[in-house]
């Protein structure tokens, strides 16, 4: 049988020679000089532009950008099409395109004074362009922000004791947030007391798991749990098809999505990521040594081999469990975080670019940041293999990739001599830590996606506590609740199965837009530029994306859902629709944006119109 440290040690090898190669490539291709002042510096307002340490920078950034996606993905693709696809599009596909895409969107936004990158399109193609890629944007946050809340909800509902150990370091992130920024307290003894804190949160987890409601039927939580409400929850709305625990959290999330995304950087943003990062790290890191170790040594709990279940390649359909999977393009989209995602740019070109203290960081944490997200996805792969199917892993998408992950990382950790049921609970809180991340992270960026589609005019208000309608909607305080109700609606429908799918889609479109952005930047800086390194994967990702979107709207959700009867309730057949109108809209954006920009390269490169300068305003 194939030992799972082969799926490790092919992403290593390629993620390596990317990084130590290719990374420094395009560190001197867009000119990273310290010498320059980066707009955390400039901008310096203790609000949004705060200069960040670099491993500081590091944790909030790879927490943001490593999500639940990096290992719903491939769980999900490994589960349907078999583990060596899966695996071929991250070691590829990760340090070719997604790494490029992630530095180059950093890279962009602070020679443009850490703005986003729907601003600087609009400099070189117009207003249209900029409003274009904005409102795409937008959108796609709103579904973020919709999945990431449901994953959080469902691993709140299967390990009760994540609950706990979450709201734990939540409040240890506060207080390290006064510590280090109002006491000015020193940096490596706070460092080693909070990482400390957040570990034994872990315990505190085990021993006080709380729940919202109880399980139906025969399930039950485990021994000792405290269940705030009585019964089961079955009136919360969505119960019917997630379960009441499940759907009374998932409102939860939003709502501290919405509020921690009001707050300061410095009051929970930053101390929580740098805090939770110690948490990844053991998580990823610890898991690929354990799988190393576990090979040579033999000291895990069971084989570290592929499961029998799980096949190599399950040929272009997929298993027959899964339905009518075509590999080409669905693979692409199934796995978007971990190889390449277009929310990524959102988080390079919002909040990273304005803390970034000094611009050859850019390098470590925006190329290699994706590259430890490719790992993590790779360690998603290996749990599968070493687990085998669990729930629905091979038809149900996040259904199934919550007990891979959690029960396949426990045995995996069984070889550093952890205890199964202690790494499986360890296993889901660094799932959690990143979920939470990333949700109050995009909750922040849908916020600066409408303050600048809206623009600042008389009357307007940060806050937006006031009778002017753009105000409102670009509001600290009522932007969120834009987000959160929309998505919230989606979820609750009881099409979240779909709703991933669509997700993928549109965040990888996303991706082949931010590539785009960098492509007409770099072609309007200077005519000598090579546009290969960005224009080859944004045209890869146009055609797979547009074909996976045209897929999920036409045969999904109007052949088997609305007319062939799949979408048997109210409710399901009005998110499928919605899910339709919006992959189409999505689609149309795109596919207009793609020909004004590319308009705008023909023109410069053609010697029709002048080159700008970088961040040219």
């Amino acid at each position: 049988m194939t030992s799972v440290i082969w799926i490790v040690a092919a992403v290593l090898g390629t993620f390596t020679v990317g990084y130590m190669g290719y990374s420094r490539y395009l560190s001197r291709f867009v000119d990273l000089d310290d010498s320059r002042e980066t707009p955390a510096h400039k901008y310096e307002d203790g609000q949004e532009y705060v200069p960040a340490k670099k491993p500081v920078l590091l944790g909030h950034h790879f927490s943001s950008i490593a999500g639940g996606a990096p290992i719903v993905g491939p769980i999900t693709a490994g589960a349907i099409w078999g583990w060596i696809p899966a695996l071929l599009w991250v070691a590829i596909g990760n340090p070719l395109m997604g790494a490029v895409h992630d530095f180059i969107s950093l890279s962009s936004s602070i020679r443009h004074e850490g703005r986003s990158t729907g601003y600087i399109v609009g400099q070189y193609v117009g207003e249209r362009g900029k409003d274009l890629l904005l409102w795409f944007a937008f959108l796609t946050i709103i579904l973020v922000v919709a999945v990431f809340a449901l994953v959080v909800g469902i691993v709140f509902n299967a390990y009760p004791q994540v609950t706990t150990a979450s709201f734990v370091y939540i409040l240890l992130a506060l207080a390290f947030g006064v510590y280090l920024y109002q006491l000015n307290g020193p940096f490596i003894p706070g460092t080693i007391l909070f990482v400390a804190g957040v570990f034994a949160g872990v315990w505190l987890g085990i021993q006080y798991p709380v729940a919202l409601f109880e399980l139906a039927g025969d399930a039950s939580h485990p021994a000792g749990t405290f269940v705030l409400f009585s019964g089961t929850g079955s009136w919360v709305p969505g119960a019917a098809a997630l379960g009441g625990n499940t759907a009374a959290w998932v409102p939860v999330v939003m709502v501290y999505g919405a509020i921690a995304s009001a707050l300061p950087v410095w009051v929970l943003l930053q101390p929580r990521d740098y805090l939770s990062s110690f948490l990844l790290y053991a998580g990823v890191g610890g898991g690929v040594i354990a799988i190393i170790v576990g090979t040579i040594l033999g000291t895990s709990g069971q084989p570290l081999v592929v499961d029998s279940s799980i096949g190599a390649f399950e040929g272009f359909w997929g298993v027959e469990a899964a339905g009518l999977y075509p590999l080409f393009p669905l693979l692409f989209i199934t796995i978007a975080c971990g190889t390449i995602s277009g929310f990524h740019s959102l988080v390079s070109s919002g909040t990273t670019s304005k803390q970034l203290n000094k611009e050859s960081d850019a390098r470590l944490i925006g190329y290699g940041g994706m590259l430890g997200e490719g790992l993590l996805a790779a360690l998603a792969l290996s749990t599968l293999a070493v687990a085998g199917f669990a729930g629905d892993a091979a038809a149900g998408g996040i259904g199934g990739a919550l007990p891979n992950f959690a029960s396949g990382g426990g045995i995996i950790l069984t070889s550093l001599g952890i205890p199964e049921t202690i790494g499986a609970v360890f296993m889901a809180l660094v799932l959690v830590s990143f979920l939470l991340t990333s949700t109050d992270t995009a909750v922040r960026l849908g916020r600066y996606m409408m303050e600048e589609i809206v623009g600042m005019d008389d009357g307007m208000t940060v806050s937006g506590l006031s009778p002017n309608l753009g105000s409102i909607a670009r509001g600290r305080y009522t932007n969120p609740l834009f987000q959160i109700g929309i998505g919230y609606l989606l979820v609750i429908s009881g099409e979240w199965a779909t709703l991933w799918a669509l997700f993928g889609g549109a965040n990888q479109l996303l991706a082949a837009l931010a590539l785009l952005t960098a492509t007409v930047w770099l072609a309007n800086w200077d005519e000598s530029k090579q546009l290969i390194s960005t224009g080859v994967p944004m045209a890869v990702m146009v055609i797979i994306t547009v074909l996976g979107l045209t897929w999920l709207a036409f045969y999904q959700n109007l052949y088997i859902n609305l007319i062939g009867g799949g979408a048997d309730t109210l409710g399901a057949q009005i998110s499928s629709g919605t899910q339709m109108v919006l992959a189409l809209v999505l689609i149309g954006l795109a596919l207009s944006l793609v020909k004004i920009g590319l308009g705008n390269i023909r023109s410069v490169r053609g010697g029709n119109a002048p080159a700008a300068e970088p961040g040219d305003d």
